[in-house]
């Protein structure tokens, strides 16, 4: 072991101690120790181990831990250290502008133990409400996150479309006049994108001169029929190569899942694949069945629902008409309610359900039973001024660890609607979530379950649950299923909504917005909905005002409440 892997070991304990606030005279001296040892002249493995207590910034006890490294190639101190710090606090520690104090407080204060979940939490603003965590700090530490996650190479589809349209472009405009077109994970319109994929008719050859450029990218695979690029921002780039009679074929080929591509053949063997425009809807044309949409061609089922032409028309961005959950300054968002009801407006939309964080989110300035009243007469009085819109008054209700929410009952039923979530305690046994969520869906002031499994895409998996079980529980006591649109949630995910639809339980495309821009998150939702055949018809935040309206007060009706 060299001086510069010994120094880490210690520089590493050192920062290891100060998240977790041991002894700050010896995490200093362990600091120092890294420093000292890394400007040695001299390697310490050479050095006679009597000699190393007289070096300069090297006591006692640093160096038995010196010999303890060199005998063993570990520290126990460490070991033990690393044992108790969760994974994803450890990654931290790799994000430019976070140091362990700050990192403390990260997961001491505002219980969050990955990097994902911190990324989340810059996006709803809740790191300025802490001491030390100003606007400028956040920004910076949201800033260092996204690169860190774009030089991992896996992506949101949220960041991909981002730049897709410039990428796409730009390949049209080099490859011209051979054809190119998308297919793959982006075409399916997968929530979590690796590559970006093309079918192009060109060799290998071509392709590599044509991505020549100042900057040319690297090449990370080659076989005789593809060629992956790796760019500068992390983002992959794969080109299906060959001519051009076999581009359908291929675009067909590398559009659809394996399951989807392996039972299309076997059940349409004499299908063509005849080059005609460039797409491959002569594809389905030949096998005599209804077109299937890229993003269908996941499960064998939809080639069924082809044959006999009942693939309904599916819910479309246009087709939302409220934006339900979302979060003003009253608790963690940007703007006012005015700011929010404008916004809102000026987009076209015809109502706004306002939805902030309740008591127990004391990290995101939840609403006390005082400021839920003040905020109220707030709505009460912009509402006098709409003619043709309307702010309904809800909460995202926190669910507790007993499955009781957070306020009492009379508190609740001065809310047009309550948007159940459990946003604390993520650590939970299937039993005990299923407890908490079962309890809270039999709430008879539950509107709309939050967020289902509270998973953040690439960083948190979320609790496990029974969603058949969830679902049975929503049918029951007539809960809405949220699919909360935020690119990092995408939650419910869209496998299993094709059981709520069944069970005739409504979903709820809704953009968890805390800035007015996140108004636009509500795209995302739709096109996992699309992936799961939602209609219009399906759909809470599809309701005009009038129907929307309607649903809330039948809904007390049939609740009595």
């Amino acid at each position: 072991m060299d001086n510069s892997q010994i120094a880490d070991n210690f520089s590493f304990l050192s920062k290891l101690m100060d998240i977790h606030g041991e002894n700050s005279f010896k995490s200093k001296s362990y600091a120092i120790a890294a420093y000292t040892i890394e400007k040695l002249p001299a390697q310490l493995s050479e050095t006679p181990r009597e000699t190393l207590f007289g070096i300069k910034g090297i006591g006692e006890s640093t160096g038995k831990k010196i010999i303890e490294l060199l005998d063993t190639g570990e520290l126990i101190v460490l070991k033990e250290m690393i044992e108790k710090t969760p994974p994803g606090i450890i990654e931290m520690l790799s994000i430019k502008g976070i140091g362990p104090k700050k990192i403390a407080t990260i997961w001491k204060e505002m219980q969050i133990e990955t990097v994902g979940e911190l990324l989340y939490a810059c996006q709803e603003n809740r790191l300025k409400l802490f001491k030390g965590f100003g606007e400028k700090t956040q920004t910076n530490i949201q800033d260092n996150i996204e690169f860190y996650f774009r030089n991992e190479g896996i992506f949101l589809f949220q960041q991909v479309e981002t730049v897709f349209s410039q990428i796409n472009g730009y390949l049209e405009k080099i490859f011209f006049p051979e054809v190119i077109n998308v297919t793959g994970a982006y075409r399916r319109q997968e929530s979590t994108i690796n590559e970006i994929e093309f079918v192009v008719t060109a060799t290998n050859e071509l392709v590599k001169q044509k991505m020549q450029s100042a900057n040319p990218p690297e090449i990370l695979e080659e076989t005789a029929t593809s060629i992956l690029f790796k760019l500068t921002n992390g983002l992959k780039l794969r080109f299906y190569t060959g001519d051009k009679a076999s581009f359908t074929e291929r675009l067909f080929n590398t559009t659809g899942s394996e399951e989807f591509i392996t039972a299309f053949k076997q059940q349409y063997p004499a299908a063509k694949y005849t080059a005609t425009d460039n797409t491959d809807r002569s594809v389905f044309d030949s096998a005599g069945i209804q077109y299937i949409e890229p993003f269908l061609r996941e499960n064998v089922s939809i080639i069924d629902a082809a044959v006999t032409t009942s693939i309904p028309d599916v819910i479309q961005p246009t087709d939302i008409k409220g934006i339900i959950h979302s979060h003003s300054n009253w608790s963690d968002g940007s703007n006012t309610l005015e700011e929010m009801a404008k916004a809102a407006m000026a987009k076209g939309f015809e109502y706004l359900v306002i939805s902030d964080h309740s008591k127990s989110a004391f990290y995101a300035n939840g609403l006390t039973e005082e400021r839920i009243q003040q905020q109220h007469l707030q709505i009460d009085e912009l509402n006098s001024k709409f003619t043709s819109f309307k702010i309904f008054k809800s909460i995202e209700s926190d669910i507790l660890n007993d499955g009781n929410l957070d306020y009492s009952n009379s508190i609740l039923s001065t809310f047009d609607l309550v948007i159940a979530s459990i946003h604390s305690n993520l650590k939970m046994t299937e039993e005990k979530a299923m407890l908490r969520l079962i309890k809270a869906i039999e709430n008879p002031y539950t509107t709309i379950l939050g967020h289902l499994t509270g998973r953040l895409l690439l960083s948190r998996k979320g609790y496990p649950v029974d969603h058949r079980k969830i679902v049975d529980a929503c049918a029951a006591n007539n809960v809405v299923i949220e699919l909360n649109a935020h690119p990092s949630r995408l939650d419910i995910d869209w496998k299993h909504i094709d059981y709520a639809l069944n069970k005739n339980v409504l979903i709820s495309i809704d953009p968890d917005a805390h800035v007015t821009d996140g108004f636009n998150d509500i795209r995302y939702g739709v096109l996992m909905a699309q992936k799961a055949m939602v209609t219009k018809e399906q759909n809470l935040s599809s309701f005009s005002l009038k129907e929307f309206d309607a649903f809330v007060s039948e809904r007390k009706k049939l609740k009595n409440i």
